[in-house]
């Protein structure tokens, strides 16, 4: 069995953990590994390493940050193979699409804050009071401390650490205790292009996230994962008023009118909804549909679930792997367990095969508004489907739950596309598409949801500070 380790100050840690817990392949259900949990001695190493790390990587140019960065990302292309090897023994993803639909964005998504790097602007320098010269200098916030959650654990970090790293800071990153093993193996990779320190990670279980978010160095924390977490790392983070980054939570409303094509929409909603077992938070998942369509929509909705391959990561053809962790099936089995008398599931609600976490694509049709599945994040390959009356229903309810990060409207109408993506009440609207993402624009969400944004330059400068530089001309 593997004997993960952290990764601190540019080297494996030789420290004695007191306690480890077991990783396991979702795909089997099986340990094949072992990670620390870490506690305050590790914590602290880390964020030493960081804070030591971080003047001589503030003070490289922007120029130096994004060479550095651009190599990294050279790094990843080149072993791809095997960080791709190392995700989906971690998380049961299917290799193949892990290959053509993770490393691609990921390498792209570094290059473009290496770009970043050196095209941060602020408010022209100018005599804003007569006899004074202002200008703004944009800074490393310093030491950011991140935690990543388990359904994109090396995107997810991508999305911390450049950023980041590109804008100067310094960081200690801590993976989901069930999916270490890909950031510790880009931690590494990684290592090779940048000094000591500057980049960190250990593992650990809640306990140390919380060490993590509470320790006086990180100026900064940054976590993707559950709007409970969010809320737990807020409360924290507020003793030291640090700054806190949060992507949390989505109930992602799509909303399908009389004028879409209904084959056409639910082939493209199923692979958006599907996709890595729709654990998503911007998954596909909660389909309002006009009356006109709403039959031949669920009709065709229900046999692109039937076709969908749900296989462990050495199937070539596999649509989407097993679910990340038993919890995770326990919560979605739980779901379809609870469904309301008027509810109507349609195909799929069961688990799939005898070994590992797998479930069936589900269709759940015939829901109201206030049922929980309708209002509560499913995290799993289950999408439900409610009829609407007409405009402004479809609106009130696609607004009508605690979250706000992502959306889709479906219509051959643009007035109406235009109209309703203005009263979406999200983070980011696609109009007849959903879930493609690219490195140019922020990704964030309202509510519930959390804020702040990863990717594009708004999601760059929230890892900057604002300076005004006063100067006499005098």
């Amino acid at each position: 069995m593997e004997d993960l380790r952290n990764f601190i100050n540019g080297h494996w840690t030789d420290m004695s953990y007191d306690k480890k817990s077991e990783v396991i392949d979702p795909s089997t259900g099986e340990a094949y590994a072992t990670a620390p949990v870490s506690g305050p001695e590790e914590v602290e190493a880390a964020f030493g390493a960081a804070a030591e790390a971080f003047p001589g990587w503030r003070d490289a140019t922007p120029a130096e940050r994004s060479l550095a960065l651009l190599r990294i990302a050279d790094e990843i292309e080149a072993n791809a193979e095997q960080l791709v090897e190392t995700e989906s023994q971690n998380t049961g993803k299917p290799k193949a699409l892990t290959l053509s639909e993770e490393i691609p964005p990921m390498a792209d998504q570094i290059r473009f804050f290496a770009g970043a790097a050196r095209m941060l602007e602020g408010r022209s320098a100018g005599e804003y009071m007569a006899g004074f010269t202002s200008f703004i200098r944009r800074e490393p916030i310093g030491v950011c401390a991140a935690v990543t959650p388990w359904n994109y654990p090396m995107m997810m970090a991508v999305w911390k650490w450049a950023p980041a790293l590109a804008a100067g800071n310094t960081m200690v990153l801590k993976p989901s205790d069930t999916t270490p093993a890909s950031t510790l193996f880009m931690a590494e990779l990684m290592s090779k292009h940048l000094p000591a320190g500057v980049f960190n990670v250990i593992c650990g279980d809640r306990d140390t996230g919380r060490a993590i978010v509470v320790h006086p160095t990180p100026q900064m924390v940054s976590i993707t994962g559950s709007v409970r977490a969010g809320k737990e790392v807020a409360r924290a983070a507020a003793d030291n008023l640090k700054r806190v980054h949060l992507e949390l939570g989505g109930k992602a409303p799509v909303i399908v009118f009389d004028d879409a094509d209904p084959a056409k929409a639910a082939e493209a909603i199923a692979i958006a909804g599907y996709f890595n077992a729709g654990q998503d938070c911007t998954a596909a998942t909660r389909v309002l549909t006009a009356p006109g369509v709403h039959g031949d929509f669920v009709e065709a909705l229900v046999e692109q679930a039937k076709g969908q391959t749900v296989a462990g990561p050495d199937v070539a053809d596999a649509d989407f792997g097993p679910l990340n962790n038993a919890s995770q099936l326990d919560r979605v089995s739980g779901f379809i367990q609870r469904l309301p008398d008027h509810a109507r599931l349609l195909t799929g609600g069961r688990q799939a095969g005898d070994r590992g976490y797998f479930f069936e694509a589900s269709v759940v049709d015939g829901l109201e508004q206030g049922d929980e599945i309708i209002q509560n994040e499913v995290f799993g390959p289950v999408i439900t489907v409610q009829q609407f009356s007409d405009e402004d229903e479809a609106v009130r309810w696609a607004n009508g739950t605690q979250y706000g990060l992502a959306s889709s409207v479906w219509t051959a109408d643009h007035g109406r596309a235009m109209r309703v993506s203005r009263r979406l009440d999200f983070g980011c609207v696609w109009i007849n598409t959903h879930i493609p993402l690219v490195a140019e624009m922020p990704h964030g969400g309202f509510k519930q949801s959390g804020y702040g944004k990863d990717l594009s330059m708004y999601g760059f400068e929230d890892y900057t500070r604002i300076k005004h530089v006063m100067s006499s001309l005098d």
